[in-house]
């Protein structure tokens, strides 16, 4: 296959329908995109490497829909709809089956959520994935990370720590000598799919448009992301360290395992958010709306950093060296 036969074959498709804001798609030098009248553009690029985002042998569906995926979490955390993204593709070689898988992964989630594939690049290298995404949102409503005030609530959507979970489980084949992505098969299916088919949580964020005062999404560990929250907003938070919800498979988990995954392992993309007390009601009936658990976890005080208490307001002693810093490339 020559580079544009690749492309035919695995990526260009007919725009579907009278979609809004696209006037042009693949097949020219440029997308040509036109936001709605009223509305402003939100943009978001990721990258995956491989060996740094995802496992060589992981399943190409799976990474397919991931790679959008995530993309699609930074709209979400906006209060962005979807509108279309580009996709630049490095690949080692031409492989038609891992092609074939990738494609239909990334089109699954691609259809789910109604948002088209406008253009983007491929070249020969090491396997890398690269999608800027485009979405909109109304004038003047996007849900960003400088607004929480003294008194708001903390909220996050979902369960957090499966995905951490489930890549130590995988780490942990490795260092044994198995298969990352086999090993990671044989365990249960809630962890193995938070990590490779996280849920961006796109309605929930529409849903807290004017509800929510500020919002991030939770890439690399609950508290590191509050953390951004808390700086741009310049106020603290204290949070009950056991208020923060988790799946079974991570409560039968040791205490270090446990609040080292849900604090500080990442990957979860779900919503963390604040909104005013007075909100409360709005807010539990937006997850609702949309199916999605939300859970008040704290609130928002005008001393700077973050607390954890317990049930009775004391000041929460983790196990001994335990660190709540996430994700970062260069740390």
């Amino acid at each position: 296959m020559t580079e544009f036969e690749l492309i035919a074959r695995y990526f260009d498709r007919p725009v579907r329908g009278a979609r809004p804001g696209i006037r042009m798609g693949i097949g020219d030098d440029c997308a040509l995109l036109a936001p709605r009248a009223g509305y402003e553009l939100a943009v978001s690029t990721d990258m995956l490497v491989a060996g740094r985002h995802f496992f060589s042998d992981v399943d190409p569906a799976a990474l397919g829909w991931k790679a959008l995926a995530v993309n699609l979490s930074d709209l979400a955390a906006m209060g962005a709809e979807p509108r279309a993204f580009t996709l630049a593709l490095a690949l080692p070689d031409a492989d038609e089956e891992w092609l074939s898988g990738f494609a239909r992964g990334l089109f699954e989630c691609a259809d789910r959520f109604d948002c088209e594939l406008v253009g983007g690049d491929t070249t020969r290298g090491p396997l890398a994935i690269c999608i800027t995404i485009f979405g909109e949102v109304p004038e003047g409503r996007a849900l960003r990370r400088d607004g929480a005030r003294a008194g708001d609530d903390v909220w996050v959507s979902g369960e957090v720590g499966d995905a951490a979970l489930a890549l130590a489980r995988s780490r942990a084949a490795l260092d044994a000598g198995a298969s990352a992505g086999s090993n990671l098969r044989a365990f249960d299916d809630g962890p193995r799919e938070a990590l490779e088919r996280p849920v961006p949580r796109i309605a929930l964020g529409l849903g807290l448009r004017g509800i929510a005062t500020s919002a991030i999404d939770v890439s690399d560990g609950l508290a590191q992301d509050l953390g951004h929250i808390l700086a741009a907003s310049r106020v603290g938070a204290t949070l009950g360290a056991n208020r923060v919800p988790v799946s079974e498979t991570l409560e039968r988990e040791g205490d270090d395992v446990r609040y080292r995954c849900a604090l500080a392992g990442g990957d979860d993309y779900q919503l963390c958010f604040t909104a005013p007390r007075a909100q409360r009601d709005p807010v539990e009936q937006a997850g609702r709306n949309h199916a999605t658990r939300v859970t008040r976890i704290g609130a928002i005080d005008a001393d700077l950093g973050l607390r954890f208490v317990d049930a009775d307001g004391a000041d929460f002693r983790f196990p001994d060296g335990l660190s709540l810093h996430g994700f970062d490339h260069f740390a």
